[in-house]
């Protein structure tokens, strides 16, 4: 810049750079510094927001390359497309598909990016409606779609598809992820095992950690916890910390202290910099009544500059996607918001004998005030604007950050039953449908 060397060329790798390292202050610098735009200076900006994980501000730049004279690429289709996953933008979703029909572009070349988009907006038939027009399926499709049913539950038909797939792919380390995390979350265990040794000894393709993380989720899952840890002890490599993390959390679950300690000890061993580690190592300790051992731990977490993520969740509406943390008071609408959640949580209580689960509050307080906690989090006030926003009978999508607790699943099946509204919540681990006071998850998430 200095020798006035910067041509858009050099600004626009520049521009990439920048928001590959994470600095998305001096991407911005960048891009508006450049005096004559073109299309690779647009897709290397809104790529630069979605690995940043700023969705918003990737689709608002979208939205207004659109109004110049410049047509977006592919590339920026794909980037425009991950964002609105990453969001559960259907609406805007929807727009950019509505774009790459208009202008011709070839959908086969963008089909992953479009099922994965609508999979991750709840909308798995239309994501399958994609996948069955593209007549010469790669990969990478495949993959998207054997995904795609995993996260909604439908564990058989991801089987079916990858075996289907097999045919005349040799699915890849990507492809046997898919299939073991379908098998995960529908509780498939014989099968997700059958798996792991066909992707080892038939296709001799080396696990990953992520591989193991996903089977002793699996094992753990079943209460199968000794097979688990001799699994975790076979390994060839050292195991990760996400491994004993999977570990860790069914020992939670299915009340195996013996192994937690284990599973604790050797997770604070490798002194992780994920801070989702630290406070689920918290929780274990708080759940236990081991408040001084939990303090600890979060006394190290704030020693390594680590934060835990806050509960976020939100919900897109008319034109546009409305935040919501815990406890939010930010919202324009929020004092409307706050009475509809009142009236919500009385239905409840009357109707459906709702009695809010403190035992989900792992925070050392009193008994009242875990009940405000848990009346506060941030899926309740997304799902309570989008019953005070949306017409009666329509869907209401909400998507969080974390894993949705106990409680709000609890209280999600309920407003699925009282109000006969479909609630289709994506959080970190899967999608849950509820309709009618069932969840497709079956509990079992």
């Amino acid at each position: 810049m200095r020798r006035g060397l910067s041509d858009v060329v050099l600004q626009n790798m520049i521009v990439d750079v920048y928001g590959e390292c994470g600095n998305i202050d001096y991407a911005v610098q960048t891009f508006e510094s450049i005096q004559f735009k073109d299309v690779v200076s647009w897709t290397s900006m809104i790529s630069a927001y979605v690995h940043n994980g700023l969705a918003n501000e990737a689709l608002e730049l979208f939205h207004i390359l659109n109004k110049t004279n410049i047509h977006p690429d592919s590339i920026a289709l794909k980037s425009a497309l991950s964002a609105a996953s990453s969001l559960s933008a259907l609406k805007y979703g929807k727009e950019i598909h509505g774009f790459i029909i208009r202008h011709n572009f070839s959908e086969g070349s963008i089909a992953s990016s479009l099922v994965d988009m609508y999979s991750r907006c709840g909308m798995v038939e239309n994501a399958h409606t994609i996948f069955k027009s593209i007549q010469s399926k790669d990969l990478v499709l495949w993959t998207s779609m054997i995904n795609a049913y995993g996260m909604h539950g439908h564990g058989k038909v991801a089987i079916d598809l990858f075996n289907k797939m097999k045919e005349n792919l040799t699915p890849d380390h990507v492809a046997f992820l898919s299939v073991l995390y379908a098998c995960s979350h529908s509780g498939l265990t014989a099968e997700g095992r059958q798996f792991f040794e066909i992707m080892k000894y038939e296709y001799q393709l080396e696990p990953w950690p992520e591989h193991y993380a996903c089977l002793v989720d699996l094992l753990g899952r079943a209460n199968c916890l000794e097979e688990a840890f001799e699994f975790v002890k076979s390994m060839q490599m050292a195991p990760t910390a996400e491994i004993w993390c999977a570990l860790l959390r069914a020992c939670q679950v299915h009340s195996n202290q013996e192994l937690g300690e284990i599973a604790v000890q050797k997770l604070l061993e490798l002194g992780s910099t994920n801070p989702g580690h630290y406070v689920l190592v918290s929780n274990v300790f708080s759940a236990k009544g081991r408040c001084k051992d939990a303090e600890k731990i979060r006394s190290r977490m704030k020693e390594r500059g680590l934060k835990k993520s806050p509960g976020c969740s939100w919900i897109e509406v008319g034109n546009g996607i409305h935040t919501f943390m815990a406890r939010d008071k930010c919202h324009p609408e929020c004092h409307h918001i706050t009475k509809k959640l009142d009236q919500i949580t009385e239905k409840l209580e009357k109707e459906g004998g709702y009695i809010a689960q403190t035992k989900f509050v792992l925070h050392n307080v009193e008994e009242n005030e875990k009940v405000k906690m848990l009346y506060g989090h941030s899926e309740r006030l997304a799902i309570a604007y989008g019953l005070l926003k949306t017409a009666e009978q329509t869907p209401i999508r909400v998507t969080k950050n974390l894993r949705v607790c106990g409680d709000c699943h609890t209280f999600c099946k309920l407003v699925s039953k009282l109000f006969g509204r479909e609630l289709l919540v994506r959080d970190a681990n899967r999608f849950h449908h509820f309709e009618d006071g069932v969840c497709s998850c079956g509990d079992f998430w």
